[in-house]
């Protein structure tokens, strides 16, 4: 059954409300969103009939495309689906697909050799084993790091789509120490992703001069606002924004500096071989261990993967960062003392 772009925007878009826990959907919010979806990626603006998305939901609900979705009616008003852990995003792929991927993993093979694409080595062969296992149903050869529980990659390709369109977003926005979510305006400008956690970095100001960077996984709800004015900065460079950074946290208004680390002599190997910043160089090896140096805005994930190493790892300088990871080491102590006490 041939399916057109348009279609599939609409089952994506279905798809993509129904798998939001946070919101019960009508049929006319799912009307409204297809609408939406269509406008923003089609310029279609004569808007979708009701007829139009019941007929999706029941070609969805069947195996026409191999869906077989568990789309639910309750209080004989509200969308959703019966398997909260269902996504036709999590379909397995068909032949179909295979072959397609197939084609698309030979051209880029033919890329891999050249400098300016030394980056899509490992994506190359991640798809590589992606099309081997599912073709022969073997073990995969490359095991992934993943985490099935990690929230907020639903919001991923929404933040994408506005990033190409340069579409304002307000985002329902929570961190970690808010008691309760806040209403965030942003123009958004970078996905960035840093050991499995996914950040957007984007314009909070009037004007291209105050950047914020948001977790996914702490936002509840994106809005897009096509009736604000989208705030650019053409000179925005990642790979400038992060030069001097561990991490995903830029902390604005500090400047970079020189931070020497003390590492045992069993542990040096692990950080000379995969090092904590491009910056670092090696000031001093004895039989004791290795002293090295990065400069870099000292930040909350810095101070993380310092403190990973435990006693294996001292800060010698700057004595702020070394008070603060010393504090930090110090109340971790302490807490198992309590425990040790309690007992």
């Amino acid at each position: 059954m041939p399916v057109n772009r348009n279609a599939l925007i609409r089952y994506k878009t279905i798809d993509k409300c129904l798998v939001n826990p946070y919101r019960k959907w009508t049929l006319d919010d799912l009307i409204d969103a297809c609408s939406d979806a269509l406008y923003e990626f089609e310029g279609i603006d004569k808007g979708v009939s009701r007829r139009t998305v019941q007929g999706d939901i029941q070609i969805m609900r069947s195996d026409k495309l191999g869906y077989n979705a568990p789309i639910a009616v309750y209080e004989n008003k509200y969308y959703k689906y019966e398997d909260p852990e269902y996504s036709i995003t999590n379909m397995p792929l068909s032949s179909q697909d295979l072959d397609k991927l197939t084609e698309v993993m030979d051209i880029l093979n033919q890329f891999k050799g050249f400098s300016h694409f030394q980056e899509l080595t490992g994506m190359v062969q991640k798809l590589e084993d992606k099309v081997y296992t599912a073709k022969t149903k073997q073990r995969p050869i490359i095991h992934l790091d993943k985490n099935e529980q990690l929230q907020g990659l639903e919001f991923l390709n929404e933040i994408y789509q506005a990033i190409l369109a340069k579409h304002v977003l307000e985002i329902e926005y929570q961190s970690f120490r808010a008691r309760k979510a806040n209403c965030i305006i942003i123009s958004p400008y970078l996905l960035k992703e840093f050991k499995n956690r996914w950040f957007v970095v984007g314009n909070v100001g009037r004007k291209s001069d105050r950047l914020l960077t948001l977790a996914l996984d702490r936002i509840k709800k994106i809005t897009v606002r096509k009736d604000m004015e989208y705030i650019d900065d053409p000179k925005f460079d990642p790979d400038e924004y992060y030069k001097d950074i561990v991490g995903a946290t830029v902390n604005e208004g500090m400047y970079p500096r020189e931070v020497k680390i003390f590492i045992d002599k069993a542990n040096a190997p692990y950080v000379i071989t995969k090092p904590l910043h491009h910056s670092q160089r090696i000031i001093e090896a004895n039989k004791e261990g290795t002293v090295v140096a990065i400069n870099v805005i000292p930040n909350f994930e810095l101070e993380k993967e310092i403190l990973g190493f435990g006693e294996n790892m001292k800060v010698l300088s700057p004595i702020s960062l070394q008070k603060r990871i010393y504090r930090r080491l110090k109340e971790a102590s302490n807490s198992y003392v309590t425990e040790d006490n309690d007992k």
